[in-house]
């Protein structure tokens, strides 16, 4: 199986066919599709010979069984939100770009079952929106939620500031419609709550960073709104406070504890300066803070629940100052603070990033270690470690050193790559743990997964993807996919 059977440009012909499979505004011109043929941080930029978005799952599957039968790949895109590569096209433009963008539709919402039928198009804010309106929660919940959609978050598998609670994308859905590689469309949209009828085919497509088929549409599950919320923004003098908290308020709140982000102040003084409407909820600055937000479908005294929290953790020295949040706009203007670190890091120059996981009793002794092995492995780099501490996900970013050239800094991304993957290891973590692999980590899997699962993901991709035409190069490299 070789990366793509079609490195040579496409027949004038071939494009007229695939062409002819869609609307004429369906097919974007060099205009419209330049911002679909790079990743949002610029780091894989590619071409294409076609920039397609059709409308319906049957005009995928033409579109699909044609390449198929010509032999041209395929790359399929949601929102072009993704971090890793596996959404852009590579620099032949003999690819095919499959964006479902317009499958736009929400096809039911049914609150009695607690589940949502949607097309991958349609973008996570929305789903939110409509699950909202219904009464209901759609509990996945990301900084790019405006602009994601469903299918590249099944692609993806992502992850997100509610998994504490509720568990990434692979545990919020219940079935899947997908286009196979060979242009066949299998209908997996089961709404079933149990159903031991063999192997679990919806699996495959989660996670698969579109390298099996595209996922066209989805049967989600949805959960009861909160009816109660407490929220607070806590400073801690250091992970290891943090983690105690965290193992406070789940003992205290059980599965009210809905949230649980930390922060360090270096990203929150990044955010001050470059997000607008952000300031310092305290009075004084901590090195460390957690978000921390109970939340339930019940009116359960949740506020005094959250106060008896940091009430015993200010006794014992794991909080040294605390915000409760006295309405919805505080909360929100709390999250704004955790969900713009991403975009402020971006003002402080060249970010080398990792998205890494550790068990959760390791979490804290892993930012602590990896810190001073990034600072040993070069002077004035700036970690920036934040993200979800209640499941062990940890976005560990360095900033360039002040005043460093961001080409020549981010030129040393690998060699920083080993430095925190070393320890990533060394605690038994995951290199990827939200964003997946993409084109980004691809060449790292054999450093990270045995042969046996290597083995297993050849075999899985041959028996779906036999001509290797889709997504060619992400996730498996072209030599562990011959």
């Amino acid at each position: 199986m070789t990366e793509t059977a079609a490195a040579a440009p496409l027949s004038p012909d071939l494009i007229a066919r695939f062409a002819a499979l869609v609307a004429d505004r369906d097919r974007l011109d060099d205009d419209a599709a330049a911002p679909k043929l790079a990743e949002p941080r610029g780091l894989y930029k590619g071409k294409a010979a076609l920039v397609l978005t059709p409308r319906t799952v049957e005009e995928v599957s033409a579109i699909v069984a044609l390449a198929h039968e010509a032999g041209v790949a395929v790359v399929p895109q949601g929102g072009n939100t993704g971090l890793v590569g596996g959404q852009t096209p590579d620099l032949s433009g003999a690819q095919i770009l499959v964006s479902t963008a317009k499958l736009d539709r929400i096809r039911e919402v049914d609150a009695d079952e607690n589940l949502m039928v949607v097309e991958a198009g349609v973008t996570l804010q929305r789903v939110q929106e409509a699950a909202s309106e219904a009464g209901r929660l759609f509990p996945l919940s990301l900084g790019s939620e405006g602009t994601c959609t469903i299918g590249g978050n099944i692609a993806s598998n992502a992850g997100g500031v509610g998994v504490v609670a509720y568990g990434n994308t692979r545990d919020l859905v219940l079935g899947v419609e997908a286009v196979l590689p060979d242009g066949r469309i299998w209908n997996g949209l089961r709404r079933l709550r149990k159903d031991n009828t063999g192997y679990d085919l919806k699996h495959l497509f989660i996670g698969s960073e579109g390298t099996l088929g595209v996922v066209t549409a989805a049967v989600i599950k949805l959960f009861p709104a909160a009816r109660e919320t407490a929220t607070a923004f806590v400073a801690v003098p250091s992970p290891h406070a943090a983690l105690a908290l965290f193992r406070a308020a789940r003992a205290s709140a059980g599965q009210a504890l809905t949230g649980c982000e930390l922060m360090p102040r270096i990203g929150l003084e990044m955010t001050f300066a470059h997000v607008p409407g952000t300031r310092d909820p305290l009075a004084e600055p901590s090195p460390w803070y957690v978000l921390l937000e109970l939340s339930s479908p019940l009116e359960v005294g949740l506020a005094q629940t959250m106060e008896q929290i940091l009430e015993a953790a200010f006794e014992d020295g794991t909080v040294t100052d605390a915000a409760i949040a006295a309405s919805g706009e505080q909360a929100e203007a709390f999250w704004r603070i955790r969900l713009g670190l991403s975009e402020a890091q971006g003002h402080a120059g060249g970010s080398i990033k990792h998205d890494v996981s550790t068990p959760l009793s390791k979490v804290a002794d892993f930012i602590v270690e990896a810190t001073a092995a990034v600072e040993q492995h070069l002077d004035g780099a700036r970690v920036v470690a934040f993200g979800h501490l209640g499941d062990g996900n940890i976005h560990f970013n360095v900033s360039q050193p002040v005043g460093a050239d961001k080409k020549t800094y981010l030129e040393g991304w690998d060699a920083m790559n080993r430095v925190v993957h070393d320890i990533v290891a060394a605690y038994g973590g995951s290199i990827a743990a939200e964003h997946g692999v993409g084109r980004l980590k691809r060449d790292l899997l054999p450093g990270v997964k045995s042969q046996v699962e290597l083995d297993l993901f050849r075999t899985v991709k041959l028996a779906l993807d036999p001509k290797g035409l889709f997504n060619p190069g992400v996730l498996l490299a072209p030599e562990t996919a011959a």
